[in-house]
């Protein structure tokens, strides 16, 4: 009965051993999306078009303070009821500039996301064909990683897998 008994604590503890090899590895997103040249290039993409919002945003803001200056500086020699018609003008075109400018930065991050979406999409497979290649039973992102080994981390290998397979794509504008 004991010798039963022993052969089944070792068998027991022969299993919890094979199961504590599993291959468990971390990855970086945030550096892959900023070092690889897919990476890279969403980055001046996105750079481009923020570039251009601001460049329409600071033509129109522009025109708005000389708008106003010319208001302020004719204050004095217009009717007060011109001067507040002008004003009530500028104003609803100041509101207007507001709404234009969030509605500018709502579709900015919007392409932002769709574009880092692709991305990750192109990124995925290339993910999950390593792992599968490499018998790797866990991925996760390095956010969530306090301590870990540096042979655990897998994200310079998936950038140069990344740019290997993928010099360039298309982003929305």
């Amino acid at each position: 009965m004991k010798k039963n008994f022993f052969f089944f604590i070792f068998f027991f503890l022969k299993i919890s051993f094979v199961s504590a090899e599993n291959n468990i590895t971390y990855i970086d997103l945030n550096f892959i999306l900023n070092n690889s040249i897919v990476g890279k290039s969403l980055k001046e993409h996105m750079l481009s078009i923020n570039n251009q919002n601001l460049n329409e945003l600071n033509k129109i803001e522009e025109i708005l303070k000389k708008k106003e200056s010319e208001l302020i500086s004719q204050k004095n020699i217009i009717s007060k009821d011109d001067f507040e018609k002008k004003i009530l003008n500028l104003s609803n075109e100041i509101n207007d500039f507001n709404i234009k400018k969030k509605n500018i930065n709502d579709k900015f991050n919007e392409i932002k996301i769709k574009n880092t979406k692709k991305v990750l999409e192109i990124l995925n497979p290339i993910i999950k064909k390593y792992v599968e290649k490499n018998e790797i039973s866990i991925v996760l992102p390095k956010k969530n990683i306090i301590v870990g080994r540096k042979n655990l981390d897998i994200t310079n290998v998936i950038i140069q897998i990344l740019d290997e397979e993928i010099k360039k794509i298309e982003f929305l504008k």
